[in-house]
């Protein structure tokens, strides 16, 4: 009996050394997590619920905090919120839906064996690794309404009277349809930049999909477009579900992609340069912080989209 007691004694002390070897080996990660993530998000929570500007800086901490609503309450009654929220949903959405479509086109025309697949494969990945800084240059410059390569191109062989001022005109009418300008540039810019993450995902999917499936269909008299339409789609469906929303949820928390190309001009101030003016221009730290909190409850109900999504796709 006492050798029983001796045991389980030195097992339950060789258990508790290894539970503080284990939080000795995490302490450093969870202290960076704390200081980097956890300390600024509850700083954000104080600033979003009392009021405070820039220049009350040099008094925190010597006045007591004042809790208020007041910060959320201009925000729900602000037209430059709302007006941002839904720039950022159609941005998001137009993204999200454009870089799936793209990459899924790419995968499909290049999956079948040619002379220099790869080199074009290769090719198609420049977008995505290029820096955002180096793609939003060539861009702004290609786009300039007085040396750039597009109105140079429209204006002699388009027949243009005027350049366009693709980056900062909020809405044209092209065939008697209004078009925001500003705003699909972005959008174009943005496909341009991760179409090539989607071609990736689908192109991995579909290499796993078995050449048996379509070689059987083809025996039973099925032409591409139903090998397509009821074998190769239902195989993507999964993962194009996932790239759909997880595009959808980076797009929505974007800012160096806009404000590097509009700077929020053109009706294209999306809800992050928006926290940026409240916080910079405004020098309103209580706004901005309102805005942020808003524009993290938004994400929190994607992610949790995500997650469930996620158990579903791994469950199937």
């Amino acid at each position: 009996m006492t050798t029983r007691t001796s045991r389980a004694a030195a097992g339950t002390r060789r258990a508790q050394r290894e539970n503080r070897s284990g939080w000795l080996l995490v302490s450093p990660s969870l202290a960076v997590v704390g200081l980097v993530v956890l300390v600024p998000f509850a700083l954000v929570v104080v600033f979003g619920f009392s009021e405070i500007r820039l220049i009350d800086i040099p008094y925190l901490g010597t006045e007591p905090v004042e809790w208020t609503l007041d910060n959320f309450r201009r925000a729900a009654a602000s037209q430059a919120f709302w007006g941002a929220l839904w720039t950022t949903v159609l941005y998001a959405g137009l993204t999200a839906v454009g870089s799936l479509a793209v990459g899924l086109v790419l995968a499909l025309a290049l999956r079948r064996p040619f002379a220099g697949r790869g080199l074009v494969r290769a090719l198609l990945l420049v977008p995505y690794v290029l820096p955002v800084v180096a793609a939003a240059t060539i861009w702004k410059t290609a786009l300039n309404p007085q040396y750039g390569v597009v109105n140079a191109f429209g204006r002699a062989y388009l027949g243009w009277d005027t350049p366009v001022g693709f980056l900062s005109t909020t809405s044209a009418e092209v065939w008697g349809v209004p078009v925001p300008v500003a705003l699909l540039v972005v959008v174009l810019f943005d496909i341009w930049r991760s179409a090539p993450l989607a071609f990736l995902f689908l192109t991995a999917r579909l290499q796993s999909v078995p050449g048996e499936i379509e070689e059987a269909a083809a025996l039973d008299g099925a032409d591409r477009r139903q090998v397509l339409r009821f074998i190769l789609l239902p195989q993507l469906r999964a993962v194009a579900l996932l790239l759909l929303l997880l595009r959808f949820i980076w797009s929505f928390q974007t800012f160096d992609d806009v404000y590097l190309l509009t700077e929020g001009a053109g009706s294209t101030q999306v809800m992050a340069i928006q926290v940026y003016t409240e916080l910079v221009t405004k020098a309103d730290i209580g706004s901005a912080a309102a805005f942020g909190l808003l524009m993290s409850l938004i994400l929190v109900v994607l992610l949790a989209g995500y997650v469930l999504l996620s158990r579903r796709t791994e469950e199937s």
